[in-house]
């Protein structure tokens, strides 16, 4: 069990954690000095200590269970590994400069060997002059990934050995030049296949651009009041309570509170809402976001990794390395791939030789050999899962794994929380009839009752303040006796019946023993919310309410969004009951919530969906996260998960196909018909092609959900 919290680095004792939840099988812990970060205690789940820092390790992200120090290859696939972590200092790739090296001189010695075959005549000793460094160096690093392990490597290094010990042994053996030599094919493929890790390498840089964006968001300083100076500090100096002024124009440093001035502040790079969100006193701000025009100060709330932008980063980089179920179809073909090639290659030589054209034998075998590397089949999956997961990031959809992103896809039952997912979450007073609202709000101020947090702020002066159990509060306010409650000397009780079939909780203002006005207070429905509900319809979905909250209340919500069905007062594991029972009727569920309450359901359902807004409990056990927690992100979410399913099914359709065909032309199929033979050199080009097209393809989904 790992006790040592990410955060703080203090051990922390489970008996005495400030709290913990058993979601799923995993028990979540709450640091007991308050840094509201968890961790996963089971060490059967595979995790690394929170010790462990991934800013210095890297994988591959074919396999991600491969993890090392430093940069190198996949000793099963053979694939560049990549950096876990993305920052915006990061030093160029030393695998992408390397290989740029080696294409370069390549290319260099290549091109005239090139040109000594259009010239004519002979010169075999300037051809091994040249090809040497090329075969010898430049394609030295894919003869250890393919003598590691069976993968695409083995059949580059077979094929380029094969040719260049071929060419050599003509070279010392003149009956054998009759052949041929094939010093200029060996060099042009190792410089194909160099200019497509080159391509490659510059492409999967470019999936973590909306990592990179998202952190350049942060600033590096922010502008702390304390003691009644203002004082520039730098970013990681900030600490929780400190109180920060964020200029117009400046961007917020950390999550906090507004506590003084109103302003707009722009969104739309964490959140994908174009729209700025005005801001006042008791708001809460994103760190990161662009404060627009007026000058506001925040009160940090969370600070370093606890952010919601590091949050973001980190889910994004977790759901790039994950792998998708669909994976394993190419993994499962990929590790019988590799052998039947060089058996394909190995009896193509033998018909070839033993049809007395030994030439043919060599060449077709070699050809093979190159134009089945699997590269492109091995591509198909990881980069369409990468790009998506960065491109959800943009429009305001976390993935926390491959598996959400394939799932959501073939959701037919959506289950949603009440209270923070449908509703804002906060009671607010929605109607007001009569008088006496200020008097009604001073008195409320002292009171307990939760919908008090409704009132707004009153500077009216308050005496002889009593709570009346069952009825409400009453006191002398500004000289006049009040009564805020349940009770009407008879006034307004028409209006108040109308009030609780709409849903809202009538209070009554009583002044001088006269009842003189009505409030209306409810927890309001999320902007955005109906017309989701209504477009999840519109796609066939089931919407199910679950909440704890009262039938009546709970009715009049599903009644205003045309919900499907309600399950109301309900417990936390009752809501987990709701979920799988609908699984057991054979539906694809995925679950919406906002809580602690909610937890065992979104870890229940097939698809967890956590608002942004909510707890980091509920967002720990779900496998997407809405940053803003509105409903419409379900719906960009799914339109992703459809175009990156998409994305997927073309990129293993054209690898599959490439290889169906490509292997049997490579061997001489269509030599009896039309006298077609595919040379090594083609070969290599349609190999790199082929790799190229399939990361092409995945950046297309960069657009996707527009």
């Amino acid at each position: 069990m790992n006790e040592i919290d990410p955060v703080c680095g203090m051990k922390v004792d489970p008996a005495r954690a400030a709290a913990s939840a058993t979601v799923g099988g995993k028990t979540f812990y709450f640091c007991s000095v308050g840094c509201q970060k968890k961790f996963t205690a089971p060490a059967a789940d595979g995790l690394k200590p929170a010790a462990t820092s991934p800013s210095s390790q890297w994988t591959c992200p074919m396999h991600p269970e491969v993890v090392r120090d430093g940069p190198g290859a996949c000793p099963i696939c053979g694939m560049a590994l990549e950096p876990m972590t993305i920052s915006l200092d990061d030093a160029p790739n030393p695998e992408l400069v390397d290989m740029t090296r080696r294409l370069v001189i390549s290319a260099i010695l290549t091109v005239p060997l090139v040109a000594l075959m259009f010239i004519g005549g002979h010169w075999p000793w300037v051809e091994l002059a040249l090809a040497t460094p090329v075969v010898l160096w430049a394609a030295w690093p894919f003869y250890g990934r393919g003598l590691r392990s069976l993968n695409m490597f083995t059949l580059i290094a077979l094929g380029v050995s094969v040719s260049y010990a071929f060419s050599i042994a003509a070279l010392l053996v003149p009956r054998l030049a009759l052949v041929g030599l094939y010093f200029e094919p060996a060099a042009v493929i190792i410089t194909f296949v160099l200019l497509g890790q080159v391509l490659e390498l510059r492409a999967r840089n470019r999936t973590g651009a909306a990592i990179r964006a998202l952190l350049g968001l942060a600033p590096k300083t922010a502008r702390r009041i304390a003691h009644g100076h203002e004082m520039d500090v730098p970013l990681d100096q900030v600490r929780v309570g400190d109180r920060l002024r964020v200029r117009p124009g400046e961007k917020v440093p950390v999550d906090g509170v507004v506590v003084e001035g109103t302003s707009n502040v722009d969104e739309s790079m964490v959140t994908g809402e174009p729209l700025p969100v005005a801001k006042q006193s008791g708001d809460a701000v994103i760190g990161g976001t662009v404060n627009a025009n007026g000058s506001l100060v925040i009160e940090a709330r969370r600070v370093g990794s606890d952010t919601l932008l590091a949050r973001i980063v980190q889910l994004v980089s977790e759901a790039q390395r994950s792998r998708a179920p669909i994976q394993r179809l190419a993994d499962v073909v990929a590790s019988w791939f590799v052998p039947i090639v060089i058996g394909i290659a190995l009896l193509t030589f033998a018909i070839w030789f033993f049809l007395g054209a030994p030439t043919y034998a060599l060449v077709n075998a070699v050809a093979v050999l190159i134009i089945a590397c699997p590269c492109a089949l091995g591509l198909a999956t990881p980069m369409s899962i990468m790009v998506a997961a960065g491109r959800g990031a943009t429009m305001g959809v976390l993935f926390r794994n491959a598996e959400a992103i394939e799932v959501l896809r073939g959701v037919d039952t959506l289950v949603v929380d009440k209270t923070g997912t449908l509703t804002v979450g906060k009671p607010q007073i929605v109607t007001v009839r009569g008088e006496g609202l200020e008097l009604a709000a001073a008195l409320e101020k002292a009171s307990e009752h939760p919908l008090a947090a409704a009132f707004p702020p009153s500077s009216a002066h308050v005496e002889n303040f009593r709570a009346l159990p069952g009825r409400g509060v009453a006191g002398r306010v500004d000289g006049r006796e009040v009564e805020v409650g349940n009770v009407s000397t008879g006034a307004f009780v028409a209006d108040a019946e109308e009030l609780r079939r709409d849903g809202q909780t009538a209070i009554f203002i009583t002044i001088d023993g006269e009842t003189r006005g009505l409030i209306g207070v409810a927890d309001p429905i999320k902007d955005g919310a109906a017309e989701a509900i209504r477009a999840l319809h519109g796609e066939g979905i089931r919407i199910v309410m679950l909440t704890g909250d009262h039938r009546t209340t709970a009715a009049v919500v599903a009644r205003k969004l045309g919900i499907d069905d309600v399950v109301a007062e309900v417990l936390p594991d009752g809501k987990a009951a709701t979920v799988q029972r609908l699984q057991e009727e054979g539906r694809v569920v995925a679950m919406a919530g906002d809580g602690i309450n909610d937890a065992p359901a979104l870890a229940a359902a097939q698809v967890g969906i956590a608002m942004g807004t909510g707890t980091d409990v509920a967002m720990e056990s779900a496998g997407v996260t809405l940053v803003k927690g509105d409903l419409r992100g379900i719906l960009r979410a799914r339109r992703l998960s459809e175009a990156t399913m998409r994305n997927i099914r073309q990129n293993l359709f054209w690898a599959f196909a490439y290889n169906l065909l490509g292997v049997p032309i490579a061997a001489g199929a269509l030599y009896p018909h039309f006298g077609l033979l595919l040379s090594p050199t083609i070969a290599a080009a349609a190999m790199s092609l082929s790799s190229v097209s399939v990361i092409a393809n995945a950046l297309r989904l960069r657009w996707a959900g527009r």
